[in-house]
């Protein structure tokens, strides 16, 4: 099967939309995605994923299935008595810390125990569990058992964070790296497929990462949504 993780357009969080630019990123996104022979569309319920989604679902005269695990990752941690996101940390509160790096680690940091994040990381685990095994294939360890092989091409809209937290489960490794070593702009596509070389056993391999290339095709200067700035005297996002 090939599973597609669209990040949403360019957007407007004040209003849970998108940007005028993310309307025209998601338009062009749409002209890609109507290429496809799409089995099953999933979508976020936050409303900059639906409005992506709508393009694309508009003109196949589709609908999408809307998964409340699909959200941006709700995992919160405590410092002092401020309370933030456990996926935006500076590089000097993890990187020191080798656990971070490792799998069966990453979470059971102080910082990582103070909140929230191991229920919310088992919410998204789950889901996309569920998700995959209802298109044939169920987790197992480090690989997935394959109960019924197929082509099916699976599309979920949803959010950069949340995306990376389904790529560790299914790669089986620490989020960490994903979060702060890589960055999916806004209506970037990843596709991961599934190789079947022995019999019944599949593993998921990533064929693309955040490609952009819909914008580039249709003139669109990528969103910095996401990033922050490349060099510290910048004016950009801090």
């Amino acid at each position: 099967m090939k599973l597609i993780i669209v990040r949403h357009g360019d957007p407007d969080y004040v209003k849970d939309s998108l940007t005028q630019k993310g309307f025209k990123e998601a338009e062009l996104l749409a002209d890609r995605l109507c290429r496809l022979n799409v089995d099953a569309f999933y979508c976020s319920p936050l409303g900059r994923a639906k409005d992506t989604a709508s393009f694309t679902l508009n003109r196949l005269n589709r609908d999408a299935e809307i998964l409340p695990w699909l959200q941006e990752f709700q995992g919160m941690v405590r410092k002092g008595l401020i309370v933030k996101s456990c996926w935006d940390r500076l590089p000097s509160e993890w990187t020191v810390n080798p656990d971070y790096y490792n799998r069966d680690k990453w979470n059971t940091t102080k910082l990582m125990q103070s909140k929230n994040v191991t229920e919310e990381y088992k919410k998204v685990c789950d889901g996309i569990d569920e998700l995959l095994k209802k298109h044939g294939y169920e987790h197992c360890g480090s690989y997935y058992k394959v109960m019924n092989s197929n082509h099916d091409t699976v599309v979920l809209f949803c959010h950069f964070g949340v995306e990376c937290v389904i790529l560790s489960h299914i790669f089986s490794c620490s989020p960490m790296v994903l979060w702060h070593n890589f960055i999916a702009l806004p209506t970037s596509v990843t596709t991961l497929i599934t190789e079947e070389r022995e019999k019944g056993i599949a593993v998921f391999r990533c064929q693309q990462f955040a490609d952009i290339s819909h914008l580039y095709a249709g003139g669109e200067e990528p969103s910095f949504a996401g990033r922050y700035c490349e060099c510290y005297n910048d004016k950009e996002r801090h």
